[in-house]
């Protein structure tokens, strides 16, 4: 009675946390009911756009001034729920945009550079579409009462939008768009389609526009830096070239100071954060509303203003204690489907553990497996995710030496007669650094973003995750020759001896599990128009295209997940860690190093004004993303090799959760 009584309590809470937080959620989102949220969509000359609408009480009565805010390269529009939670409750209507090819939106244009097929007129397309809205606000000369607004790659869209409209506005003599605010985005990508810095400042005409500059984003607000190629240092833009032309060239430009340019207002706010801390922050959402309320001065009372303070942060918590129902549903649910038939061959009993390591040397092997295993991915993140020159020189030559050391040792023991083991161990090193160096030489294509394989955010990632496993995998194969199977180890110690019915049955319950779980997720988006997030960290649901693109990327990122767990289990096979430790060591595999990583390179950054790795914008910002989804899967592969014995359900389950979750949350090109 009590093996099922305790997996249905289980599941029962887990249901309760994601119930109460959905909930809860969505009453901070919708400001207790004030503010209707919808999804909706739209076709456009370049495809189909979609979004959050935020539609305040009597919109629909009484047009009001209306914010169109997007998100930025590596995300959808929840990321700008609080701008739409903060503005739509004091009673603007909002769309929370999701661009091209990113979140529920899908792009038809063709893509020979598809980083410039999406954002140049993603929002444009939408302003026309709010334009034709009767509940969005229009001047008695038909003007659009519409500001635009986004993030990084969103503020792009934002900026080219008002020079689009200011073209159109030539010859129509109508401005649909009305103000503009940008955060975390300057003009380096806009003046690649070749602009110049007075083509764009000229753009703004009399519209109210500013720019959240944060003093320590990874990319942007000096030229200078990036051209050095070491953006990542604290900046002033308000100083620099491009902001004090933004701000009409004033003497002494000051950030949070309001210029007149052109005939409108123009103002740069300089919080103390970094690119993606502009999402989660109270001084910068306090920005956003102070600027709102300059900009719609004149408009403001059509509005029923709520004064009360920011409470978009109680929607994020809310959603968090949801998304860690939802992590912990997956215990039960594997748990209850274990149950049924054939899928109960999933277990085949926990292998007996080991006695501890007997010598200094085997102690010390064990030691260093475990440090290196930990250190080495995020040592050559960088260089693996990026393309860094020298680390993928010294990553080539490592590999190099590793193939010739292993050939002279695989020649030498066929000459002197060695052991069986010595020849085995040297023959698996050397076809393994073999692949190795091909797969190091093969960056360029591996990088690319290919109708086949065509998230350009996630590529990278999975080459940085099969170098992982690789490396991991030689790694293991030496430890257990030279120490683990002189003490009697064998490969079903470490939990990958299972038959083919229990691999089976692990994938068939590992694809029931994520199945409900989603299915879980588009109940609660139905009823409450809420997804399972903290920060950038984000369970949403996905359409068709996400699921074709799992069917290509997941059996890659297998490999990490089940060498990477495999090596897990090595390192834990002993009496020592059957408990707590276990879990550390694990934990410690997946994102230890990542975790070291970020604590040095903004430790320095907000420290002495340089990051530890001045050149690494990106990489740095997805080990932010990777950290929290590594640290999930640390969890549930000690956890699931402890319960079934083996190394599958965890891999599986792995392997097609968290690549659902980074596929649907970055840019995913469908068409070419």
């Amino acid at each position: 009675m009590n093996r099922v009584k305790k997996p249905v309590v289980l599941l029962v809470i887990s249901l309760l946390l994601i119930l109460a937080g959905s909930f809860g959620a969505s009453q901070f989102n919708s400001s207790s009911g004030d503010v209707d949220v919808s999804r909706i969509y739209f076709d456009t000359p370049r495809g189909e756009l979609s979004g959050l609408l935020y539609k305040p009480d009597g919109a629909d009565q009484e047009a009001r001034p209306a914010i169109v805010a997007t998100h930025g390269y590596l995300n959808s529009a929840e990321m700008q729920d609080a701008q739409a939670i903060e503005m739509s409750k004091r009673g603007y209507v909002v769309l929370a945009l999701d661009q091209y090819d990113h979140g529920h939106s899908t792009g038809t244009m063709e893509k020979p550079v598809p980083f410039f097929s999406f954002w140049p007129h993603a929002i444009y397309d939408a302003v026309q579409y709010m334009y034709d809205q009767d509940y969005v606000l229009k001047d008695e000369n038909g003007n659009g009462i519409i500001a635009v607004s986004g993030h990084s790659m969103g503020g792009f869209s934002s900026t080219h939008a008002v020079m689009l409209d200011e073209v159109d506005f030539q010859e129509s003599g109508i401005r649909k768009i009305y103000s503009s605010l940008t955060m975390g985005s300057d003009y380096q990508w806009l003046k690649s389609l070749g602009y110049t810095i007075e083509d764009i400042n000229n753009s703004y005409g009399p519209r109210p526009s500013g720019k959240i500059a944060g003093q320590y984003d990874e990319f942007f607000f000096d030229a200078e830096a990036a051209a050095a190629g070491t953006p990542v240092v604290k900046k002033n833009y308000a100083a620099t070239e491009e902001g004090m032309s933004f701000l009409g060239n004033p003497e002494k430009p000051e950030a949070g100071k309001v210029y007149k340019v052109n005939g409108g207002e123009r103002i740069i706010y300089q919080p103390n954060e970094t690119h993606p801390w502009n999402h989660f922050s109270k001084t910068s959402t306090g920005d956003a509303i102070d600027f709102y309320d300059r900009a719609f001065a004149g408009y403001n009372g059509s509005l029923t203003v709520d004064s009360d303070g920011q409470t978009w942060m109680f929607k994020e918590w809310f959603s968090f204690v949801a998304l860690i129902g939802f992590f912990l549903l997956f215990v039960p649910v594997v748990s209850l489907l274990s149950r049924l038939p054939f899928l109960n061959s999933i277990y085949t009993g926990r292998p007996e553990p080991l006695p501890a390591p007997k010598t200094n040397g085997a102690k010390l092997a064990g030691l260093i497996l475990i440090v290196v295993g930990g250190l080495f991915p995020a040592l050559f993140f960088s260089a693996l995710y990026g393309g860094d020159v020298y680390g993928m020189r010294l990553l080539r030559q490592i590999s190099m030496i590793f193939i010739a050391l292993s050939a002279i040792v695989l020649i030498s023991s066929f000459v002197k007669k060695s052991e069986r083991s010595i020849k085995t161990v040297s023959a698996i090193m050397l076809v393994l650094s073999v692949i190795q160096y091909i797969y190091l030489r093969l960056q360029d294509k591996m990088l690319a973003t290919t109708e086949l394989f065509g998230a350009p955010t996630v590529n990278p990632v999975l080459y940085w995750a099969i170098n992982v496993a690789i490396i991991t995998l030689m790694m293991m194969v030496g430890y257990h020759y030279v120490a683990k199977k002189p003490e009697g180890a064998a490969i079903k110690n470490y939990g990958v001896k299972a038959s083919v019915k229990s691999v089976i049955a692990s994938l068939v319950t590992a694809i029931g599990a994520v199945a409900i779980g989603y299915g879980v997720l588009y109940l609660m988006d139905a009823l409450f128009q809420v997804d399972f997030r903290i920060w950038t960290f984000a369970v949403k649901t996905f359409e068709g295209q996400h699921l074709a693109a799992l069917l290509k990327y997941a059996p890659l990122f297998l490999i990490y997940y089940f060498v990477v767990g495999l090596s897990v289990n090595m390192n834990t096979a002993t009496v020592k860690y059957n408990g707590w430790k276990g879990y550390l060591i694990s934990v410690f595999h997946f994102i230890g190093g990542l975790v070291l990583y970020l604590a040095y390179h903004y430790g320095l950054l907000f420290t002495t004004g340089t990051a530890g790795y001045p050149g690494e914008s990106l990489s740095s910002i997805i080990v932010i993303g990777l950290v929290p989804a590594l640290l999930v899967a640390a969890l549930f592969n000690r956890y699931f090799y402890r319960k079934t014995g083996n190394v599958y359900v965890g891999a599986f389950i792995n392997t097609l959760l968290m690549t659902l979750i980074t596929l649907a949350n970055t840019a995913l090109y469908t068409i070419f």
